[in-house]
């Protein structure tokens, strides 16, 4: 199977998206040196590809994103992990823009006793941003961790303030 990737630099710094070339299977924001978004190559080979449809319907939906706008149009998305971890990741779709819930808030909703089953759950989110993990936050309204760093959560939570 062929991996597509493609670095978008946002504002918060370079974001890798990965796609098996029908659906986004990573966005994650990297510490490595962002390149043109529009580079898109395979993992396989050398040989620079021609981005896939999803690559660029991933793009508009960051730019819509980092614009302030509430994207509604999610790209079509194929996260890897336990079925456990994808009942967290589908119920943190239920998180609208600009809304947080707590870990303990979302055990409920996946009928889980453990908050900290949820919390490694949502910390395994391989999806970032267009899976809203950065909206579930800690007990009493503490900003909680975050794979990126809190400072990037906490810019990503007022952002979406506007």
């Amino acid at each position: 199977m062929k991996t597509f990737t493609a670095t978008y630099t946002s504002p918060l710094g370079p974001i890798v998206i990965e796609s098996d070339g029908q659906a986004i299977t990573s966005l994650r924001f990297s510490k490595e040196q962002a390149c043109v978004a529009s580079t898109t190559q395979e993992k396989t080979g050398n040989e620079a590809a021609t981005a896939p449809p999803i690559i660029t319907e991933t793009i508009q939906w960051l730019d819509d994103y980092f614009a302030g706008k509430r994207p509604y149009n999610v790209p079509r998305l194929n996260p890897q992990g336990t079925a456990f971890q994808k009942r967290v990741w589908q119920a943190l779709f239920t998180i609208r823009f600009g809304q947080t819930k707590t870990y303990r808030e979302i055990a409920q909703m996946v009928n889980c006793r453990s908050a900290q089953a949820v919390g490694q759950a949502v910390g395994a989110n391989p999806i970032a941003l267009i899976i809203p993990c950065h909206r579930v936050i800690a007990a009493h309204g503490k900003i909680g961790g975050y794979e990126y760093g809190t400072e990037i959560k906490k810019q990503l939570l007022e952002l979406e303030q506007l």
